[in-house]
């Protein structure tokens, strides 16, 4: 007999649609009747904040007056997805509202249709935010995710009729959003610009402006802890929104000037930085939501006392800085501590790297935030001050822990003006310097960190350094997502538990060589092909054949993510068809997906996008490879179409250059849905390739040491592109004109740079990626042996669980556990 362990309220259906049907009489104003799919939604959505009240506000009692000390999670993004099933889902509420809404004659695809997604986050930072803030909730850690409440979030795609990204506005505010809740009466002060005066020992900023931070609560319901979380997002507001005398001397742009500089700040998630403006924007939206929080924290854990014994802080709550974007809240707790309540130095220094920890969660020096002195300096010179006074006390330690003064020129805070430049704050080093452990995000990624990225400080403190392999929520990516895999999971385990223990997918293994498991896995598989492949065709238009082999490529559009490589080789497989090297009906019939969002400032990203848009346009076209080759790109690739096409997929594409991917999370929500992966020896694709097996996964390509030992040689990518035929005729192929009406000129930014520089070497690896795609075709060619491997990769891919990540984190770094 199976065991059911998945929380269920005790409210009945009847009950619970008769909650709906007030909601839409006494808060939509329409009778069942009279609403439409976004009236049930909003009511629904209501009435499931209503259950969690109570759940909420004793996690909230519990988490200031008991023990346990708390998580304080910063994070520019939060990419959090729909909220209602999940609340659903947490709440026990779920079958409930599948008979509610039939009751009330509505699709429950249209209820959950009607939510807006909130686009608060560009990728794997957001959605990874997005799952620890579940996992903490779900295991009982009471926590705050602290962020910003973009009023636009990450930019909504569509491409023009010449395959050309286009950013348009998503304004996920335009309809109502019942899940958050905007407490004007706790909102902070957060000022900017301004002087600092007084003596050394005692300095007063004033701020020549300030902005009030709105907090807009949403709740975080945990699966089966009966804890309720809360994600606090600042919204940013003016003091003086409008001026009655100047709009009166008819200068209405003028009297709205406060508000708007105001509501800048929190308009739109990573405003373009290529400009001195924009730059500032970004530091103000870092400082803004940081300031805030700390504020917050402090009125949370000492309610009402004016004068707080802040060195117990550390002991309340940790701040857990996601990436280097929070990072300015390392002085602005000094000056708090200092400034407001009159702590000594090296006391607020001693809090302060008590209660920070930092991710990293890049390798690219590029992607490390540095900023001008100058502009921290106009823009808050109090903390400039602050963070020179850290350096130099950090360059005095450095001088009695090593004799290299190189090193310690490497190692500085703030870089040494020279050679007519100003100096920059490195704000990896600062974080780095000002909290207490410094991790990776997958085992590869956390090495290279100490070896290559911050080497020096690994070096000196090698004790703050540890690892924390991502995770990613089995409740939302597995049990929600896909519902068939879900509910074969629970059969063959003959208990739900798994979904809060992902560690017993373990115990599939033996399942694997029953060949009627390994069936019913691929009829589960197929069943979601088809439904993805009618999902395509509503939303988007595409006619997706559900019996080729799927194959996805999904994720930000950057060159070493190599989406270039994949495109070739679809090129390269379309020219030996039309060519007649190889017959169309030999290869196995395959649907390539893409989906990725280019940084709007991007241009090779953004060119990338256009010649895969008019690869997919010419293929798709041909009558001679009509159902056995075809490429689609769905715009706007979010967490609702990954939900979709996830499940669907039979192999995933990880293929980015050895050493520049941190960690990844796709590859682990693709192979805990049966996705067969190819990929480098890159991230986490290191870990998932040793835990389901080397004979389960799809190695190509170049290691880390291959790749350092070709750039030392001198790479020159045009040899390889000289040594393949069919390399050769791939980059013609962009080259002559095929894929842009004949105009030679579209693509030569892409050709010479892949024959001329290619830093992330795609022509170096793409014979390799040629060879291992033959191993592919072959053993797709027999179904029982590609889902046997799926269904081990299913099986050995419960490590990859937020949930375990967040245990890595409360043993390693926060020192913390659940509440009692």
């Amino acid at each position: 007999m199976t065991e059911y362990t998945a929380p269920k309220a005790s409210i009945t259906s009847a009950a619970f649609t008769d909650e709906i049907r007030e909601q839409l009489r006494y808060t939509q104003g329409v009778t069942p009747e009279q609403a439409t799919a976004a009236d049930v939604y909003v009511a629904t959505a209501t009435v499931v904040r209503r259950h969690l009240m109570d759940a909420w506000m004793t996690t909230q009692h519990d988490m200031v007056t008991g023990s346990t000390k708390a998580v304080g999670y910063f994070s520019a993004e939060f990419l959090m997805g729909k909220q209602l099933r999940n609340a659903l889902l947490n709440a026990g509420l779920s079958d409930q509202f599948d008979d509610a809404v039939k009751a009330l004659g509505c699709d429950a695809r249209d209820v959950i249709d009607a939510e807006y997604e909130p686009g608060l986050g560009n990728g794997g930072l957001g959605r990874l935010a997005a799952c620890y803030i579940d996992s903490l909730a779900s295991k009982g850690v009471p926590a705050f995710g602290y962020g910003i409440q973009y009023r636009y979030g990450i930019f909504r795609q569509e491409f023009d009729e010449q395959g050309r990204q286009v950013e348009r506005p998503d304004y996920w505010l335009a309809n109502e959003e019942p899940w958050g809740h905007i407490d004007y009466n706790r909102s902070q002060r957060v000022g900017f610009g301004g002087v600092v005066t007084g003596k050394d020992d005692v300095r007063t900023w004033k701020p020549a402006w300030c902005v009030r931070a709105v907090p807009v609560d949403y709740m975080v319901p945990g699966y089966e802890s009966g804890r309720v979380n809360t994600l606090r997002l600042w919204s940013a507001r003016s003091y003086d929104e409008f001026d009655l005398l100047t709009f009166n001397r008819s200068e209405y742009l003028a009297a709205v000037k406060p508000q708007v500089k105001a509501e800048n700040i929190s308009k739109i998630l990573y405003p373009e930085d290529s400009t001195p403006q924009g730059k500032e924007l970004r530091l103000e939206q870092q400082y803004f939501f940081t300031a805030a929080s700390i504020h917050d924290a402090i009125r949370v854990f000492y309610p009402g006392q004016e004068h707080p014994d802040l060195t117990t802080l550390p002991d309340k709550i940790c701040f857990q800085l996601n990436d280097t974007h929070p990072v300015i809240g390392i002085p602005e707790l000094m000056r708090v501590m200092i400034d407001e309540y009159g702590y000594d130095w090296d006391t607020a220094w001693r809090t302060t790297t008590a209660c920070f920890n930092y991710t990293c969660h890049t390798l690219l020096p590029e992607a490390l935030e540095v900023w001008p002195a100058s502009l921290i300096g106009s823009l808050l010179p109090r903390h400039l001050e602050i963070i020179k006074e850290i350096d130099r006390r950090f360059v005095a330690q450095l001088k009695t822990l090593t004799d290299d003064a190189e090193k310690i020129d490497r190692m500085r805070i703030v870089t040494l003006a020279a050679d007519g430049k100003e100096p920059k704050v490195r704000m990896a080093y600062l974080a780095t310097a000002g909290g207490s452990h410094v991790n990776g995000v997958a085992a590869l990624h956390s090495e290279l960190l100490k070896d290559v990225t911050l080497r020096d400080f690994s070096d000196v403190f090698g004790d703050k350094f540890t690892n924390v392999t991502n995770g990613v929520t089995p409740r939302r990516f597995v049990k929600l997502a896909n519902p068939r895999l879900s509910d074969l999971i629970t059969d063959g385990l003959g208990t739900d538990r798994w979904v809060s223990h992902l560690d017993m997918l373990k115990e599939l293994v033996p399942l694997a060589k029953d060949d009627a498991f390994v069936r019913r896995f691929a009829e589960v598989k197929q069943a979601n092909k088809v439904d993805f492949a009618a999902y395509a065709r509503r939303e988007y238009g595409f006619e997706i054949d559900p019996n080729t082999m799927i194959n996805s490529m999904v994720k930000r559009l950057h060159e070493y993510k190599r989406q270039s490589l994949k495109i070739l080789a679809v090129i390269s497989q379309y020219a030996d068809i039309k060519s007649g090297r190889v017959a169309a009906e030999d290869i196995v019939p395959r649907t390539v997906v893409f989906g990725a969002k280019a940084a709007p400032g991007y241009r090779m990203a953004k060119l990338t996008i256009r010649l895969i848009n008019n690869v997919a346009r010419v293929i798709n076209a041909d009558p001679d490879v009509k159902g056995r080759l075809s490429v689609y790109y769905p715009w706007n690739y979010n967490i609702r179409l990954a939900e979709h096409l996830i499940p669907a997929t039979d192999l995933d594409e990880q293929i980015s250059q050895a050493g520049k991917e941190a960690s990844g999370t796709g590859n682990m929500k693709f192979a805990l849905n049966g996705a067969l992966t190819v990929g480098t020896l890159d991230g986490a694709n290191v870990e998932i390739r040793e835990l389901v097996g080397p004979e389960n996964f799809f190695l190509f390509g170049m290691t880390v040491d291959e790749v350092e030992a070709l750039y030392d040689k001198g790479y020159q990518p045009s040899s390889y592109y000289d040594a393949d035929p069919r390399l050769k005729q791939a980059v013609d192929m962009v080259s002559d004109g095929t894929f842009s009406d004949g105009d030679r000129g579209v693509y030569e930014p892409l050709t010479s740079d892949w024959l001329n520089k290619d830093y992330f070497m795609t022509m170096a690896d793409f014979s390799a990626y040629m060879d291992i795609q033959g191993e592919i075709e072959t053993l797709y060619r027999d179904p029982l042996e590609w889902n046997r491997k799926a269904l081990l990769n299913v099986a050995n891919s419960g490590y990859f669980s937020s949930d375990r990540a967040i245990d890595d984190y409360l043993a390693n770094i926060w020192e913390t556990s659940p509440m009692d």
